[in-house]
């Protein structure tokens, strides 16, 4: 692979992201209304809609180690989908709160290794390379978006009971993508490689994940209760809808421009940048959605505490976690931010709500974010100077 070209493998990483990001645009939206239809209570709902939260705590680690230890990351993916596929046809006989329970437990350990595992490989494809990184990323995007608007006509009329299909349909082209993915060769490094246990002992790589678990429990304010907030100010299902999709063709749209605006800034210029919006976002969410010019110039700054936050997040990890240790960086990534900032973030803002209403949800969210723009300055201050950049020129 010459420097800028794309992976040979770019079909089936775009087509893997499409159908996995898909099978979440349906099952996060659509599952609860699935379960109610079982007469399982909200607060039951509740507790099974967590655990794809709390198993990224615990399952991408187990993955990333196996994947990295056998060197055989591509045998895993396609091991985990084949079982994630084979274990979510459970959804079409269940009834019991108790049963849906144990089954998403299992499920959701196959499914959380698919995001870490899909990202480390293409990695290892790029061989340090980030330019196309964006543009491959964004299909994610375009399956989630695609996902929640075609099933949500398709269950609007042929009823709830078709989402089961429409998910398994989706974790069967996950299954599809992976066989078609074939093993990298695995960069040699020509000096010993650190243990995870030593980098997380450096502050430089605590204050990083500090940041990152801040920065995604900030966003638990958007994930578990934008669409009641904005309902309990009065907007329609259409104008909620009409936000989420707009902060997700945000989010499109910064992955595709991304390698030049990576080429031209930092690193650390955009990852503070990106936390820094996120304080703004969170507060003008907070005291000005009554206002629909204001709701949705916060929506649009979903690039930024998204897409720019995330992609800074992959490519910082280049500097500790490359080569064998590649997919266990993904993981703790996963698990730190979305596992545990995400369930955390959940139960902090959950108590914020009932106690003091739901704008003071997005004025902790912006203080999350405050504190995190100084956990991620910290991180930058303390690293020595950032190598050569991977997105084709030097960048500190």
């Amino acid at each position: 692979m010459t420097p800028g070209s794309k992976p040979p493998q770019s079909f089936n990483f775009a087509l893997f992201f499409f159908a996995y990001y898909g099978y979440v645009g349906v099952f996060s939206p659509y599952a609860s209304l699935y379960f109610a239809d079982k007469n399982i209570s909200a607060t039951q709902i509740g507790i099974l809609m967590s655990m794809m939260q709390v198993m990224r705590i615990f399952g991408p680690n187990l993955w990333g180690w196996v994947a990295d230890h056998t060197r055989r990351r591509v045998l895993v993916l396609r091991m985990t989908s084949v079982a994630a596929a084979a274990i979510f046809t459970g959804m079409f006989w269940g009834e019991s709160f108790a049963y849906f329970f144990v089954l998403l437990i299992v499920l959701n350990l196959f499914t959380s290794a698919q995001g870490p595992l899909s990202e480390a490989q293409m990695l290892s494809a790029m061989h340090g390379d980030l330019t196309h990184y964006g543009r491959l990323r964004l299909w994610g995007s375009v399956g989630f978006i695609f996902a929640v608007m075609v099933s949500g006509q398709l269950l609007d009329v042929f009823g709830i009971t078709l989402m089961p299909t429409i998910a398994l349909l989706l974790l069967l082209l996950v299954v599809v993508a992976a066989a078609g993915m074939r093993e990298e060769v695995q960069q040699v490094h020509p000096h010993a490689m650190p243990s995870v246990r030593a980098l997380l002992k450096q502050r430089e790589v605590l204050a990083f994940f500090a940041s990152t678990f801040l920065m995604v429990a900030a966003h638990a304010a958007l994930y578990v209760y934008f669409s009641l907030y904005l309902a309990q100010i009065g907007y329609s299902k259409t104008v909620i809808g009409m936000m989420w999709s707009l902060g997700v063709i945000a989010e499109i749209l910064f992955f595709y421009w991304q390698a030049p605006i990576f080429r031209r800034y930092s690193l650390r210029a955009l990852m503070l940048l990106s936390l820094a919006v996120g304080v703004v976002r969170f507060a003008l969410i907070g005291f000005a959605a009554d206002s629909l010019l204001l709701l949705l110039f916060a929506q649009l700054l979903h690039a930024a505490t998204f897409g720019v936050h995330h992609s800074a997040s992959v490519a910082v990890l280049q500097r500790w976690f490359a080569g064998p240790l590649q997919a266990r960086g993904q993981a703790l990534y996963i698990s730190v931010s979305y596992g545990l900032g995400g369930s955390l973030g959940g139960l902090l803002l959950s108590a914020c709500w009932d106690k003091f209403g739901a704008a003071s949800v997005y004025t902790l969210a912006s203080g999350l974010c405050a504190i995190g723009w100084v956990a991620a300055w910290l991180s930058f201050y303390w690293q020595r100077p950032m190598p050569a950049s991977i997105y084709g020129r030097g960048q500190a």
